[in-house]
């Protein structure tokens, strides 16, 4: 992968990372500054629901987080686009479909192949 193409990436996981960790910060304000006294307990469920839901997005961008800061680590130790499995290079359009992926397209589906006949 050369010079320009990992910049690229470089760019998109950036801004996807600012932009849900801007996200993390606005759920944090919204939720301190949240009103949480309901006289009616339809309506307390209902917060309650909502709240539940919200934690749950956050929680898998947290997780997305942490793989896009793993996929800027592989940027800078030069092994972004390297298949973690059979050390092939990972397609251009594989990447900007899932620019945190770790697997190529055949080590991906031989995975899910994988897992699909142990039950997971």
């Amino acid at each position: 992968m050369d010079q320009a193409q990992l910049e690229y990436f470089r760019k998109i996981l950036t801004d996807k990372l600012n932009e849900l960790l801007g996200e993390a910060d606005r759920t944090l304000g919204e939720m301190t500054e949240l009103d949480d006294h309901f006289p009616d307990p339809t309506d307390r469920a209902a917060a309650e629901s909502d709240r539940s839901f919200e934690l749950r997005i956050r929680d898998r961008e947290r997780k997305l987080i942490k793989k896009i800061r793993t996929a800027l680590e592989r940027i800078d130790e030069g092994i972004y686009g390297e298949c973690d499995e059979c050390g092939e290079e990972i397609g251009v359009k594989r990447l900007e479909a899932r620019p945190v992926t770790t697997l190529c397209i055949e080590c991906k589906a031989k995975q899910e192949q994988e897992e699909k006949a142990k039950g997971l």
